[in-house]
């Protein structure tokens, strides 16, 4: 049997697509519903033609007769280039995951490809509307401007790994993972059940936040969960706390390294804020997570007894500076029993305690706290009312360690007295080893009393130059009565360089 050309070559394809799509249906279940589509256009192009050729004798050489055996040739490469590309692509380099635009790119190209080729086997004249479809291909290119932009904005996309499928992408606002990238757009899945369709141009054009991804590395993605506590708990005893109970816990998603991390991170009107900052391991329970971190926060504040405050008014029924003056009274109560503990204030009368005792101003520090440093010039001394703090003694000649222990220091006790009494430099360098409270006592609140009793030089000169004997190494080894003589000299040196520094 003599065949046309055409109608020979559609034959071929027809067996070796059919053959191609039965392979892939039996080797891929899922591409059976799309193969057995793409074969019944291939078989309505093929039977088209033998129509044609069989019964279309009358209508063959007339342009109604070409017309439709152009479209039944177009309907049959449909077929077969579907069938091929997808036998390719979804079969033989399956597990390379190469891109769906790419084969959607090679699709649009074939097919583009065969009908310029049907064109000139017709005998079309490409060179008589060369003119005119300069004019007609800038309108069509300014139509389909953005359509193009997706285009090329997915290619680039795909050839440049700028996102992936199953990377999670955050745009505009947008948060989602990307389960598909098509020519004209990427498609989002969100953790509300939605899918967002985000086109090309717009992940090209615009700034995309990668999540849970460095470079081609992924890792988990670093979360936030802000909450307050009263301003009558230290922000470092909060953290610890916060701390500790994340790290004790066992909460599902969260990475253990990096560990998760509480800092303070703002101070409102009515408590201070604090954001715990863990790492989510599977960003589609963001929100669950979330909350069960503020559920173990939570439960670890309570167990301290710290609450969470809520914007509230608080309404005195004794008037405002009655209340006021209750609690200057018992916190001034409270720092005449500190100054009492202490013996460098042994020899003040209970008025002079109590008149100190307002001089006072609260200086809380935090572990790490410089509290004095080595050589600074000092004018005040320091009483420590609660916590814990170390005294050393920074080495400047390279022949000791750069710093060395010397004491350490729990509440009720003092330092820097020397500064106060005398205004010499800091002796040693004192840092806080635990949150701790301490009140400072300058010269101008000091000074009042010593001008009203200048005899106090000696005995507060005789209490400091005892407890600085007591911890001197270099009299460590003398006997009693040496270490008094030396204690009277040192003594009658103090006296005379108080007298001195505050010009009595």
């Amino acid at each position: 049997m003599n065949l046309p050309p055409a109608l020979h070559d559609a034959l071929l394809f027809t067996v070796a697509g059919a053959f191609l799509a039965l392979v892939l249906m039996r080797w891929k279940r899922d591409q059976r519903q799309a193969m057995l589509q793409m074969l019944i256009l291939l078989v309505i192009g093929v039977v088209g033609l033998l129509a044609l050729n069989q019964f279309g004798a009358s209508i063959a050489p007339t342009l109604a007769g070409a017309a439709l055996r152009e479209v039944c040739l177009l309907l049959a490469a449909f077929g077969f280039i579907r069938i091929f590309l997808v036998f390719v692509f979804q079969g033989l380099f399956a597990r390379m995951a190469l891109p769906r635009i790419l084969g959607d790119v090679l699709f649009a190209f074939s097919l583009l490809t065969y009908t310029v080729y049907r064109m000139y086997a017709v005998g079309f004249d490409f060179a008589s509307i060369a003119i005119t479809s300069t004019v007609i291909g800038g309108g069509v290119a300014l139509s389909l401007k953005e359509p193009l932009a997706n285009l090329w904005g997915g290619v680039a996309i795909q050839l440049d790994n700028t996102c992936r499928i199953g990377d999670w992408i955050r745009i505009e606002g947008a948060m989602g993972q990307v389960v598909s990238i098509r020519w004209r757009y990427t498609a989002l899945a969100t953790n509300a059940g939605e899918t967002l369709i985000i086109p090309n141009s717009l992940l090209v054009s615009h700034r995309v936040n990668l999540l849970a991804r460095r470079g081609d590395q992924r890792i988990p993605w670093r979360r936030p969960v802000e909450f307050g506590v009263g301003y009558e708990w230290p922000p470092s005893r909060v953290i610890a706390v916060v701390e500790d109970a994340l790290a004790r816990a066992d909460i599902a998603n969260v990475a253990r390294a990096p560990a998760p991390s509480c800092i303070c991170w703002s101070f409102d009107p009515s408590a201070i804020r604090y954001l715990i900052r863990y790492w989510l391991t599977n960003l589609v329970e963001d929100e669950w997570t979330d909350s069960e971190v503020r559920v173990h926060a939570f439960a670890a504040l309570a167990r301290e007894g710290m609450e969470i405050p809520i914007p509230r008014h608080e309404v005195f029924m004794n008037p405002a500076s009655e209340v006021r003056r209750t609690a200057e009274t018992r916190e001034r109560e409270a720092r005449v029993l500190l100054l009492k503990s202490l013996e460098l204030f042994a020899p003040l009368t209970d008025e002079e305690r109590l008149a100190l005792a307002s001089e006072l101003k609260p200086s809380p520090f935090v572990v790490g706290d410089i509290a004095t440093r080595q050589g600074e010039p000092a004018d005040s001394l320091y009483i420590l009312a609660r916590g814990q703090v170390g005294i050393f003694h920074d080495s400047t000649d390279g022949t000791a360690p750069a710093r060395q222990r010397l004491a350490t220091l729990h509440g009720p006790a003092y330092f820097g007295e020397m500064g106060l009494l005398t205004g010499q430099p800091r002796g040693a360098t004192v840092a806080a080893e635990s949150d701790v409270l301490c009140y400072r006592l300058g010269k101008p609140g000091f000074e009042a009393i010593l001008r009203s009793r200048p005899e106090l030089a000696q005995a507060l000169s005789q209490t400091v130059v005892a407890r600085q004997a007591a911890n001197d190494a270099t009299l460590a080894s003398l006997s009693a009565e040496a270490r008094s003589r030396a204690t009277g000299t040192r003594a009658n040196d103090l006296v005379r360089r108080i007298q001195e520094f505050f010009g009595l």
